[in-house]
């Protein structure tokens, strides 16, 4: 139940006057809600200010500033009928003249609004033109009674196109005005030494800004709500790792008869990092403790193989086990991996994803009931409701950021107990992994298997387009496979999709019938074909979207073309770079680029240059790009934080961190006053999966 103190917050914003359908679709779309609210508004934070603060006479005036004036206004020259001529208004004050100019604005408006023989106060930008005090189409044009309520540092706020600044700021000055006061959630010496005013005082100041340092990402509101993000973000995940604890975890005995096995079918040996993740694995496995662990390894550093290892663990104990991936294409790659090693060792692996219908899936679910099959392999179609377990005892999540809370305790609550492995290829900073997954235990796997050739990369200008081309051409006529993967236009996949085709079509002319395309809005089974038809060599260059970026699995492909590649981050470069480079030939990773290349852009191209170390990559692209990035918020739709910034507040990030532990530790059911005030936090930050585990005890 949410605290009823909350629910104005909660209440659509097309109950704000002026605000109809066609504006509730372009606030849906600015703030990520098809049914925005006024908490939407509420933690839509300006990014700037306009200051307003000088009102100096006109003989004072510095050109090129933004300025209120009180003048008189003396008359109009209107615009005539024909002709691009501006419509003029003349003032003065004691001091100087000033002349205000309006371009295709109709004349009784600009009369009303600066009617002559009338003193007003006017707001913008004023220049010198012919030597003559200016201003063209001020901000704010207001009488005596306008100006007391004209907002001397006005917020800015991120906009969509078609939405206003003075729509904005009414939205979210409502929200703020419908924010009750509520009870401190903070604990009070931590308030004190920082010196924070409450939530509600914060919020307000961040909306109707006094100083313009207000809305800074460092000021003291920010940091202020920064933290109490922070704070709702970890102890929701504390509450999640304490319920986990609670309930006590059973030893899983083995004696390595069956890691032997599949170890022997290895045509290499595990590296050193594979071993010691192994090692740590089949420790927590072992012990009384439920296991909550994140496997991070960089593009093939052989994820799969330990977490196939951790399932022989248990697998030999009599329990089962099962491995969920984000995509089908991943998960049937996972599959096909695993298969033939796991029949070394004799474990029953079968695979589970939404294509499995009728008969051979309901066969299938009575061999997993009754303990026949011993790993399964899927999508989230592992975790509906009739897919029950014989004994669940080990859950690995992969890409393990596309899904959320609820999902990976759905999939951990089909087993007595059931310990969680979950892995990630996107090396993530320590700061990350504790802001996203909470303070899990670790293992990292840094090395890549024996026998893996450098990745040569280099940037191209999109200029030399043709001499890419041609170099693409012969490297396929003497046997090569290429991806070729097509600028991220926007967030939108029908763009993306249109420039894929458009790639397609242009390589198609050259290459005939050896050109292939993959893209998100192909059915699962032509993507499939697709990939197929590249693996096998049938289609040796693919044309693509993002949809290759994790998992994708052609040892023979050798090079990658990526299309604007300043368009992309470096975590998805890296990832994307990693489809190659996964046999014994020699790769290369061609990254085109618009010239000249921003800053930003020309540090994440030498980046790639420079180095394949993934997690050297992932603090980079920390420092440039923030936590979104390096996460795939912006591809997998995993909630970024809306305040906090994680490369800005990783002191407050590690403050909040030790809180949440203290919290559940000293009142794990949030009983106490301060307890009942994390509670009205964590509604407020919608973190309703910790107040569900809460309430069910």
């Amino acid at each position: 139940m949410r605290p009823p103190v909350l629910t104005p917050l909660f209440a659509g914003l097309n109950t704000l006057s002026g605000i109809g359908p066609k504006f509730l679709k372009l606030f849906a779309q600015l703030l990520g809600n098809d049914e925005p609210r006024f908490l939407d508004a509420l933690f839509h934070l300006p990014h700037s200010v306009i200051d307003r603060r000088a009102r100096p006479k006109l003989r004072e005036v510095q050109p090129d500033t933004i300025v209120t004036v009180e003048v008189h206004i003396d008359k109009h020259k209107p615009a005539p009928p024909r002709g691009r001529a501006p419509h003029r208004v003349l003032a003065h004050d004691e001091t100087n003249d000033i002349e205000f100019v309006f371009f295709g604005m109709p004349r009784e408006r600009i009369e009303k609004m600066l009617p002559a023989g009338e003193k007003r106060f006017v707001s913008g930008k004023a220049i010198l033109y012919d030597g003559r005090l200016q201003m063209t189409h001020p901000d704010r044009v207001v009488d005596e009674a306008g100006l007391a309520k004209l907002a001397a540092v006005e917020p800015v706020y991120p906009l969509t196109q078609g939405l206003s600044n003075a729509m904005l700021r009414r939205a979210c000055t409502a929200a703020s005005d419908r924010l009750p006061e509520l009870p401190e959630w903070i604990d009070g010496a931590f308030l004190r030494a920082k010196r924070y005013d409450s939530f509600r005082l914060s919020m307000r100041r961040m909306h109707a800004p006094e100083e313009p340092s207000d809305v800074e990402a460092l000021s003291i509101q920010r940091s202020r709500l920064a933290y109490d993000e922070l704070l709702a973000h970890q102890l929701a995940l504390a509450l999640v790792r304490s319920d986990m604890k609670r309930e006590p975890g059973r030893a899983h005995t083995a004696n390595g008869r069956l890691q032997a096995k599949i170890e022997a079918a290895l045509p290499f040996s595990l590296t050193q990092s594979q071993r010691r993740a192994v090692d740590e694995i089949k420790a927590d496995l072992s012990s009384g403790e439920r296991m909550l662990r994140l496997l991070q390894g960089d593009v093939g550093s052989g994820k799969t193989l330990v977490a196939l290892l951790a399932a022989a663990h248990v697998i030999e104990s009599g329990k089962q086990a099962v491995i969920m991936a984000p995509t089908e294409v991943l998960a049937r790659q996972h599959h096909a991996r695993i298969a033939p090693l796991a029949e070394a060792a004799g474990i029953r692996t079968e695979i589970l994803t939404g294509r499995e219908r009728g008969a051979p899936r309901n066969a299938l679910l009575t061999d997993l009931a009754n303990g026949s099959i011993q790993l399964l392999v899927g999508t989230h179609a592992v975790f509906q409701d009739d897919v029950a377990f014989a004994d669940l005892a080990l859950a690995v999540v992969d890409e393990q950021h596309r899904f959320g809370v609820h999902q990976r305790l759905a999939l951990a609550d089909k087993g007595e107990a059931a310990d969680v492995l979950v892995m990630t290829a996107t090396p993530i900073p320590r700061t990350l992994v504790l802001t996203y997954f909470g303070d899990m235990d670790v293992s990292e796997l840094r090395e890549k298997p024996a026998g893996r050739m450098p990745i040569e990369t280099v940037a191209v200008a999109l200029e030399r387009l043709h001499e890419v081309v041609e170099a693409v051409r012969r490297a396929v006529d003497s046997g090569a496979r290429a991806y070729w993967i097509c600028p991220l236009v926007e967030e939108s996949e029908e763009v993306d999709f249109a420039a894929a085709e458009e790639r397609f079509a242009h390589l198609q002319e050259l290459f005939g019938a050896q050109a292939g395309l993959v893209h998100g809005r192909m059915k699962a089974a032509d993507k499939d074909e697709a990939m197929e038809r590249f693996a096998s060599g049938a289609t040796p260059v693919l044309v693509a979207t993002t949809v290759v970026e994790v998992g994708v699995d052609v040892p023979e492909a050798t090079i990658i073309v990526i299309e604007h590649a300043e368009r992309f981050g470096l975590a998805q470069l890296h990832q994307l770079r990693g489809r190659v480079g996964r046999g014994h030939e020699k790769s290369t990773c061609l990254l085109l680029y618009r010239a000249p290349p921003g800053p930003t852009a020309k540090r994440r191209l030498e980046t790639m240059r420079e180095t394949q170390d993934g997690f050297r990559i992932a603090e980079e692209d920390l420092a440039l790009r923030g936590e979104g990035e390096i996460l795939g918020t912006r591809q997998s739709g995993m909630p970024g934080f809306k305040i906090a910034d994680a490369s800005l507040h990783r002191d407050l990030l590690e403050t909040a961190r030790r809180d949440a532990a203290l919290i559940v530790t000293n009142d794990p059911a949030l009983k106490s006053a301060r307890g009942e005030a994390l509670r009205i936090l964590l509604h407020l930050f919608e973190r309703e999966d910790a107040v569900r585990l809460l309430d069910a005890g």
